[in-house]
């Protein structure tokens, strides 16, 4: 038989995680994990989280109780989140390491995220160092529409002992 009248070869979907799954590849927990879900995954290229936004949050207690909006750095957190899992899984695990945040750039917050809202998180992997550094751009949007986006930078680093 001939390989090309064959068509092409199927792809594997994109990969998708729970909240369970996520853990195995993020060392943080509640209340500072601001990742519920991982509907998109193609290894060192691509990653889209899910954030659910409830109004049990603790940050909201005191940003602002009277209107809540959760806080800015806390959307970078969660961008970096999905970042982190993104570089794990395509790295085969965490294997004693830690994710950490060498740099935020070009960080703009263009619509208020609240109680109710999904924020969705898309990470792109833009420059790769070896398997330490890590470049991405990321989009926080809710219904469509942009509620943030950054340039961010990560370095893994061994787990102290």
């Amino acid at each position: 038989m001939d390989d090309a009248a064959a068509g092409p070869a199927p792809t594997s979907p994109p990969l998708v995680m729970d909240s369970l799954a996520i853990q195995a590849y993020l060392p943080h927990r509640f209340p500072f994990l601001f990742v519920d879900r991982i509907i998109e995954l193609e290894h060192y290229k691509r990653a889209v989280g899910l954030k659910n936004v409830t109004l049990n949050e603790p940050f909201f207690k005191g940003h602002f109780p009277e209107r809540p909006v959760m806080p800015g750095v806390l959307i970078l957190e969660a961008m970096a989140q999905v970042a982190g899992v993104l570089a794990f899984c395509s790295l085969g695990g965490r294997r004693g390491h830690l994710p950490l945040f060498t740099g935020i750039d070009k960080a703009k917050f263009r619509t208020p995220v609240v109680p109710g809202d999904q924020l969705r998180l898309e990470l792109e992997v833009t420059r790769r160092r070896g398997d330490r550094v890590w470049g991405f751009i990321g989009r926080a949007t809710v219904e469509g529409k942009l509620a943030a986006e950054a340039e961010l930078q990560a370095m893994i680093i061994t787990e102290p002992t």
